[in-house]
C-alpha cells in the first residue's frame, strides 16, 4: 500500500542514508523543513557529486534567511520559489508501479522552471538533436564575443538592453565582415547563445555562436567556403564589434534605456557616460574564432548544456556542509591540471551569485541569424545542401516501419518500464482566485 506523499517524501534519517549507499539516490524530498533537522554530522551524506542539489539548498534554513534580508527583483524570487517547489509534493507528482518487478516509486513534477539546474533535459536534447540534423557538409567555426568588465557592471541593471545589443552587434559583425569581399564575399548564418556566468559563477556575459565555415555568394547561387583553418580575421571582427557595440549603447543613453544604481549612479549624465565610455574605446576586446578540434557536434552539446538551464550543472556541485557549498570550476588564467579547482561559498553568497544569471521574462538566450534565422533556415539549408551536391535524407513513411518509443519512466531496478497507478494533485496555491464583480 502506497503512503502518503508527504510521508514518501520525507524519509527519516535512518532511511535516507542506507538509501545513500546504493548508486542511485531518490531525489524527491518534499519537505522545505527537512533540511532544517540536519546536525552538522548529517552533512556527510550529501558527499557525493550525485546528492547535491540546487533545491535542497534553497529548500534549507539558508533559503528563507537570506531571502529575507536580500534585495531580490521579482524575476529572482519567482526562479527561487520555482526551485524550492521543484520535484516536490508541492507541484503534485505521480506514484509509478514497475511493469517487471512490481517496485512501486513516487515521482513529484518538475518546476519547469528555464533557470532550474534539474530540470529541462529532455527540451536541452531535442535542441541538440534538432542542430545536429541541420548541420551541412562544410567545416564549422567556434565563436565567442565577451564584454569588458566595466560594461558587465552596468549590464547587471539593465539586462535586456545590454544583453539585447550583445546579440544583435555579435551578430552585425559577423555578416558585415563576412559579406566584405576583402574577406569571405558571402552571406552567412550563425547560432547564438548567451551565457551570462563565469566558471566561478560571476558575471561574465558573452554569447557562445557556431558558424558554418562559408555562405551563399550576394546573388545566391553558389556557395563560397573560408580558406581551410581559418574564417575570418579576429582582429577585424574585435575592432568591429567594439566600435559598433559603444556607438549602440551611447544611442540607448541618449534614448533614455540605460538606469544606474549605487556607485554608477552618476552615470546618468550624458557628459559623465562620455567619459566613462573613453578609456573603452581604447581597451582591447575579446573575440574568439577557431575550428574546434572534435568538430561541430561537440561544440553543440557543449552549448546544449546550459541552452535550457542556469549557470551550474548539479554535477559540478561537489559537497554541501557547515562550511557552505563546495563546486568544481576551471581557472582559465592556471595552465594543464591545476586549472581544475574546487571552490567553497558561503550558502548566501553561492545562492547570490547563482541568482545573478536570472534573464528578463520573455527574453530569448538562443538566436539564430542570417542563413540560420527561423523564417529561412528551412529554404537556405536546402539550397546550400543542393549547391554542395549533399542528397537529401528520405524521409521514412510511417507505414514503412514500426517507430519503437521509449518508455517515459524506467525502473531504476530491472530497467522494466513503469506504469502510472496514481496522480498525485498538487497543493492548493497560497494566492486566492480574483474575486467576480460585485462579490465583497
Amino acid at each position: 500500500m502506497v503512503g502518503s506523499p508527504d510521508f514518501i517524501g520525507l524519509p527519516t534519517m535512518r532511511n535516507l542514508r542506507r538509501k545513500m549507499e546504493t548508486p542511485t539516490v531518490v531525489l524527491s524530498i518534499s519537505s522545505a523543513n527537512f533540511m532544517d533537522t540536519l546536525q552538522p554530522a548529517d552533512f556527510s551524506i550529501f558527499k557525493a557529486p550525485c546528492d547535491v542539489h540546487f533545491p535542497y539548498l534553497a529548500r534549507s534554513r539558508y533559503g528563507p534567511a537570506w531571502r529575507a534580508t536580500a534585495h531580490l527583483s521579482l524575476g529572482q524570487l519567482k526562479v527561487m520559489s520555482a526551485i524550492e517547489q521543484c520535484r516536490t509534493a508541492a507541484l503534485g507528482g505521480h506514484v509509478l508501479r514497475c511493469s517487471g518487478c512490481d517496485h512501486i516509486e513516487i515521482e513529484y513534477n518538475s518546476c519547469r522552471n528555464r533557470h532550474c539546474m534539474k530540470c529541462r533535459a529532455s527540451a536541452a536534447r531535442r535542441w541538440l538533436e534538432a542542430r545536429q540534423a541541420d548541420l551541412l557538409p562544410v567545416d564549422y567555426y567556434h565563436v565567442v564575443f565577451t564584454l569588458p568588465a566595466p560594461i558587465s557592471a552596468i549590464a547587471w541593471y539593465n539586462k535586456a538592453v545590454v544583453y539585447g545589443l550583445l546579440f544583435d552587434i555579435a551578430a552585425e559583425t559577423l555578416r558585415t565582415i563576412a559579406v566584405d569581399p576583402r574577406h569571405l564575399g558571402a552571406q552567412i548564418g550563425a547560432t547564438l547563445v548567451l551565457h551570462t556566468w563565469g566558471s566561478a559563477l560571476t558575471h561574465h556575459p558573452h554569447v557562445h555562436g557556431i558558424v558554418p565555415g562559408g555562405g551563399l555568394s550576394p546573388d545566391g547561387q553558389r556557395w563560397i567556403a573560408c580558406r581551410p583553418g581559418f574564417f575570418l580575421p579576429v582582429r577585424v571582427l574585435s575592432r568591429l564589434f567594439r566600435r559598433r557595440f559603444l556607438e549602440a549603447l551611447a544611442d540607448a543613453h541618449r534614448r533614455g534605456q540605460l538606469q544606474f544604481f549605487g556607485e554608477y549612479v552618476g552615470l546618468a549624465d550624458p557628459a559623465a557616460f562620455a567619459r566613462w565610455l573613453a578609456p573603452l574605446r581604447a581597451c582591447e576586446w575579446v573575440v574568439y574564432a577557431k575550428r574546434p578540434f572534435a568538430g561541430p557536434a561537440a561544440v553543440l552539446e557543449y552549448l546544449s548544456r546550459y541552452t535550457h538551464r542556469v549557470a551550474i550543472s548539479n554535477q559540478r556541485l561537489v559537497a554541501f556542509d557547515e562550511r557552505g557549498v563546495t563546486f568544481r570550476w576551471k581557472d582559465y588564467r592556471a595552465k594543464g591540471r591545476t586549472r581544475y579547482k574546487t571552490m567553497t561559498l558561503e550558502a548566501a553568497e553561492f545562492m547570490r551569485r547563482v541568482l545573478l544569471h536570472v534573464l528578463p521574462g520573455g527574453f530569448h538566450r538562443i538566436r539564430h541569424y542570417g542563413l540560420l534565422a527561423n523564417p529561412v533556415r528551412r529554404a537556405n539549408l536546402a539550397k546550400v545542401r543542393e549547391l554542395l551536391d549533399v542528397m537529401p535524407e528520405v524521409p521514412i513513411r510511417p507505414d514503412q516501419t514500426e517507430v519503437a518509443v521509449a518508455p517515459v519512466f524506467v525502473c531504476r531496478h530491472c530497467g522494466a518500464p513503469m506504469i502510472v497507478i496514481e496522480i498525485l494533485e498538487r497543493t492548493a496555491p497560497i494566492r486566492a482566485p480574483p474575486m467576480r464583480r460585485g462579490e465583497t
